[in-house]
């Protein structure tokens, strides 16, 4: 979009405010609030904000950053009033200096990007995400419970969370979103909305309005929304299933005719640089302590480290389309993942698996779940890291990691997630004094 359409759409509309947002290296949506009257400053790339007030972002005598806003995303709110309205920019962070902030996860991304660029890549992604829907209290608070009975694939009655996500697939169409598919999932109270897939930096940034969609929308309608991924004990936590693929000259290089299972070369080594770097990966696409409560066996999370056509025990899985829809999904990440961090390191390990030419392990066709540990040792299947502490630990251990990232994000990255890990394993929990208070 250029600055005199958007100019137009902001006059014609009658647009009051335009929200500046970015996104923090743990994920967390941000924004800075502009009346219209300081549309054509904020279009010059003027809005200022204090980056030391945001964990991980800037020290305190570096904080001045200015956002850099992405004209094509420019976007009505469709659930804010109509007389007034709301429009958001998605923005880049950068110095005072003009070069680009190397805290801003979003660069980091475009960066990854670009160097597949050069080697002439386009690299697209397409996200499942799954979400709970629970009651509030009285206070507006958000509670464990639900009103709804259903399963997989129900329908009303019994999905009472129905209307609700009707209600957002709607307002995600009217954003410019091409709903796929949206269902009830396995859990209580659990849904999935899929959207068409992109490149991978617009994808990422659907993501985030995704998110805030899905959360406002269940505001509004008295419930709450949580992308954490495991709110329930003994059901099934929420994944963020992630789907690969790699274009070159408008072709997907994942696809062979010629193969057995109609994949490349480069998709296997693909396949296999996903696998070589997974274990120093998973602290950011499972960056959180309750992560790990959901990558453990008996709730089709995957946690064992092998790759198949069908199975889907496997932690990469080939989906059967073919031709121009072929590609690899990644069933390990959960929706509290960065997805600009995420999509970034997935991309540098698949392609360092092409450059390295790395051997695939062999197809697991059987239900890695149903298997002993010997029977998966025997097969040479290792297993994710447990706890975000053995993931933190695993994730120091590959110098790929630390490049794709940068030094900056980097070390925030690992210092936040450590105190993350302090706090919680100084916490007590309700489990402890169940189980202690009378024994001892």
């Amino acid at each position: 979009m250029t600055k005199e359409e958007i100019r137009k759409i902001a006059e014609e509309e009658d647009i009051a405010f335009i929200r500046m947002q970015f996104t923090d290296i743990f994920g967390q949506l941000k924004n800075v609030a502009i009346t219209r009257s300081q549309l054509e400053k904020a279009m010059d790339n003027q809005i200022m904000i204090d980056g030391s007030s945001i964990e991980g972002f800037a020290r305190i005598y570096e904080s001045d950053q200015y956002l850099r806003p992405d004209l094509d995303s420019f976007q009505i709110f469709p659930w804010r009033p109509q007389k007034g309205k709301v429009a958001r920019f998605i923005c880049d962070v950068y110095n005072p200096d003009g070069t680009p902030f190397a805290g801003d996860p979003r660069n980091v991304l475009k960066t990854e990007l670009a160097k597949a660029a050069e080697k002439g890549y386009t690299f697209n992604v397409g996200p499942e995400l799954e979400f709970f829907l629970f009651s509030t209290d009285e206070n507006g608070e958000p509670t464990t419970t639900t009103s709804d009975e259903a399963g997989y694939f129900d329908l009303a009655p019994l999905d009472r969370g129905s209307d609700t996500r009707r209600e957002i697939s709607l307002l995600l169409e009217k954003m410019g979103f091409e709903i796929e598919a949206s269902h009830h999932e396995v859990a209580k109270g659990q849904h999935e909305i899929d959207f068409k897939y992109g490149d991978a930096l617009k994808t990422a940034d659907n993501i985030m309005t995704f998110k805030l969609t899905v959360k406002t929308t269940a505001q509004r309608n008295g419930l709450h929304a949580t992308f954490m991924p495991k709110p329930l004990e003994g059901v099934n936590g929420s994944g963020m299933h992630t789907n690969m693929s790699l274009f070159k000259d408008g072709k997907n290089i994942f696809f062979d005719p010629t193969d057995e299972r109609q994949l490349s070369k480069e998709a296997y080594q693909f396949i296999a640089g996903i696998l070589h770097h997974m274990k120093s990966m998973a602290a950011v696409t499972n960056p959180t302590v309750n992560s790990y409560k959901r990558l453990v066996p008996g709730y089709e999370a995957p946690c064992y480290m092998a790759w198949s056509t069908s199975n889907r025990s496997a932690l990469i899985r080939i989906p059967a389309a073919r031709g121009a829809s072929t590609r690899v999904e990644l069933r390990c990440p959960d929706p509290s993942t960065n997805p600009y961090l995420e999509f970034a390191l997935c991309l540098a390990a698949g392609l360092d698996g092409i450059e390295k030419q790395m051997e695939i392990p062999a197809e697991e066709t059987s239900n890695i779940f149903a298997m002993t540990e010997e029977e998966r040792e025997a097969h040479g299947i290792e297993s994710l890291p447990g706890s975000l502490h053995e993931a933190l630990k695993e994730m120091k251990k590959d110098p790929l990691i630390r490049e794709v990232l940068g030094e900056h994000v980097y070390r925030q990255y690992l210092a936040g997630k450590y105190k993350e890990w302090d706090e919680y394993r100084t916490s007590i929990s309700e489990w402890e004094r169940r189980r202690y208070m009378i024994t001892y």
